[in-house]
């Protein structure tokens, strides 16, 4: 039986991984199944490229999950997060290991010690943010920790932006990912440790006063994402006064976004409003139901907010989709439509780890940070750092090159070193400054 790679899942993000994965199917004589909810979207990102095929899925219907899982070798989902236990399920059954972008929920979480017993290697948070993130930082904590440093503080920031020379609305953003998760973005609040005392930042307070570092490329804000503590453990960063992972965004978006989240727009309980109704009737209702009308006056006085309001046609006629039954959803039509990449724009992920720490009764501060640029509106710079750490771990595990087995992050030596360094041939590389304080 040749080596199957089955890879569900062909959206924005899979592009430069599926590339990846056909240019070294044909080296190793491997071959890759990509399969999707759209038939159309498959066969168009597998563009007839030789050792594989592309195949049409409902990932809801098991008969038809299972038989591609049943067939692969290794799985690759590329799935929304909430479907990645489904394939997780069926690939325990038949003793499958998988490979996902996506963070490591409680769902995976109950499904380790069988991980572990069945000897297969589930690898988790293998994108950018996480992935690229963890790997990179533990690189420099082991790094600093062999010479003999304490780590004192910890902060990690990434953002998938928008390169300056596309940079063309009030907003400073587009979309290079996945729609919805832009407008959910921190509906968890976030906790993480400051001056030595955790903190916790209710949603509604999330983009209120957001800090600002230089990175590169310009001067961009930050909020900090989901719960940081998490990570304390899995870093070995017990003990440290300073610890969070960040969002980056343009200053102005924060602006803006805090108004969004404050008028209730982003809000997912269901809505009814009337047929043929307009954006601007939408918003005016919203407003009207839930006493909101003397806050936005409020908040358009501010120049900033009234012109991205006006961007994304607030005062519109453009009637709304029926289907499009919560305000979260309306929001995410908007933006898709408003946000998007035009076929020459380029993205920007930008991602910098800030550690403090004391050497020889010295205390010092170590900036590492990474910045690319996409190529236009396909091959996204989000799409590269998402896709190519996945499909190097994918391409390294197959050739024997990771010796692990259970549920992971990449946060092992045996996992980071490998990818890093296959990364930084693509052009993928951090810049150390180290300051001494």
């Amino acid at each position: 039986m040749p080596t199957e790679i089955l890879i569900i899942g062909a959206g924005k993000s899979a592009t430069v991984l599926i590339e990846y994965l056909q240019k070294k199917a044909v080296e190793n004589n491997w071959y890759i199944v990509l399969a999707d909810g759209d038939n159309k979207v498959a066969e168009s990102k597998w563009n007839q490229a030789p050792n594989g095929h592309a195949v049409g899925v409902d990932i809801n219907t098991a008969a038809e999950r299972q038989a591609l899982i049943q067939k692969a070798t290794v799985v690759v989902s590329m799935l929304p997060p909430t479907l990645h236990f489904l394939v997780a399920k069926d690939c325990l059954h038949y003793s499958k290991s998988l490979f996902t972008a996506s963070y490591v929920d409680e769902n995976m979480l109950s499904l380790a010690s069988e991980i572990k017993t069945k000897e297969l290697l589930f690898l988790c948070e293998m994108g950018l943010d996480p992935g690229i993130d963890h790997m990179s930082a533990m690189e420099l904590i082991d790094k600093i920790k062999a010479n003999g440093g304490e780590i004192t503080g910890f902060k990690s920031h990434c953002g998938g932006l928008v390169a300056p020379e596309s940079d063309n609305n009030p907003w400073h953003y587009k979309i290079s990912w996945n729609a919805n998760n832009i407008v959910l973005a921190g509906k968890a609040g976030a906790l993480y440790v400051e001056n030595g005392k955790n903190k916790t930042v209710p949603y509604s307070n999330l983009f209120e006063k957001a800090q600002s570092i230089v990175v590169p490329h310009g001067i961009y804000s930050y909020y900090p994402n989901r719960n940081s503590l998490n990570y304390i453990d899995t870093y070995a960063l017990h003990g440290v006064t300073d610890f969070v992972r960040t969002t980056l965004r343009h200053p102005h978006f924060f602006i803006g976004w805090n108004a969004i989240v404050q008028l209730g727009l982003t809000e997912e309980a269901p809505i009814i409003f009337n047929k043929n109704c307009s954006i601007k009737e939408w918003i005016q209702d919203h407003l009207e139901k839930n006493k909101l009308s003397s806050l936005y006056d409020s908040f358009i006085e501010n120049s900033i907010i009234s012109t991205q309001f006006d961007y994304l046609g607030f005062n519109s006629d453009s009637i709304i989709p029926e289907h499009l039954n919560t305000n979260a959803r309306i929001l995410q039509w908007i933006l898709e439509n408003k946000w998007k990449l035009e076929p020459a724009d380029k993205d920007l992920v930008v991602m910098m780890h800030e550690i403090n720490y004391t050497l020889n009764g010295q205390h010092y501060l170590v900036q590492s940070s990474m910045a690319k640029k996409g190529k236009d509106a396909n091959y996204t710079a989000m799409a590269t750092t998402v896709g190519l750490p996945l499909a190097m771990s994918v391409c390294s595990y197959l050739k024997g090159l990771i010796p692990l087995t259970g549920l992971h992050i990449p946060t092992h030596p045996s996992i980071y070193t490998l990818i890093l360094k296959s990364l930084a041939e693509e052009g993928i590389v951090f810049d150390e400054i180290t300051t001494t304080l």
